[in-house]
């Protein structure tokens, strides 16, 4: 398997004020094509700021960042973006679906953004995937929480993404839904092979993992 992300030396300082605020120290790891891969942590732990770092929606006090052979580090915001919408998909814990498009729209958005021709064609494929063909023309506030968080992932995918973030995606659901989400990204990395980085304080959902690190004190260990 070749890498497909790594860090170096990876932190993050906060500064409020005169205060400072070290949130994540010195993280280094590896991701290989095809893993799935847990980062595992208490609430506040940095789990999701160490997503963010890895994803380039934030960017580091110190480290590098090395996404599909790329440094993307240093990069400007313009040269991010596009990294970003190809290499990348992010599911994060409130969804984060836009409230005047409806489930195709939403899922649509990205692959519109790459000047998609199929977008359509592509975000209804998904929608039939996850069992949502008849919400398609729904609005985010006409969708129940899992299926929120099943539009959300569709998102994450419509552009083929080389790596799969998700931020706590069961947090905000209940046992039922949470069960299927997981079973849906399990199939997902089994059936495609797809590269997936979870952040989640839930045990047993880290248990479908390859690896599992751990955050504690800002510091990242190998747990398995």
């Amino acid at each position: 398997m070749e890498t497909l992300l790594e860090t170096r030396d990876l932190s993050k300082l906060y500064s409020i004020g005169e205060r400072k605020i070290q949130v994540l120290q010195s993280v280094s790891l590896t991701v290989q094509e095809g893993e799935f891969v847990v980062i595992s942590g208490s609430s506040g732990s940095g789990k999701t700021t160490l997503l963010s770092l890895l994803s380039g929606l934030d960017r580091p006090s110190s480290g590098r960042i090395i996404l599909d052979g790329q440094d993307i580090t240093d990069l400007t915001e313009d040269q991010l973006a596009p990294v970003r919408n190809q290499l990348t998909g992010f599911v994060f814990q409130a969804f984060h679906l836009i409230p005047s498009l409806n489930s195709l729209e939403n899922i649509m958005f990205p692959a519109e953004l790459q000047g998609d021709q199929k977008a359509k064609e592509k975000a209804e494929q998904l929608l039939e995937r996850v069992g949502l063909s008849q919400r398609s023309n729904n609005f985010p506030e006409q969708l129940s929480g899992g299926e929120k968080q099943r539009v959300a992932i569709c998102r994450a995918l419509i552009n083929e993404p080389k790596i799969i973030f998700a931020d706590e995606p069961t947090g905000n659901l209940d046992s039922e839904n949470s069960d299927g989400i997981i079973e849906l990204l399990r199939g997902i990395h089994q059936a495609q092979n797809a590269t997936i980085v979870m952040a989640t304080h839930n045990k047993a959902i880290a248990e479908n993992a390859d690896r599992i690190f751990h955050l504690h004190d800002g510091r990242l260990s190998v747990e398995r």
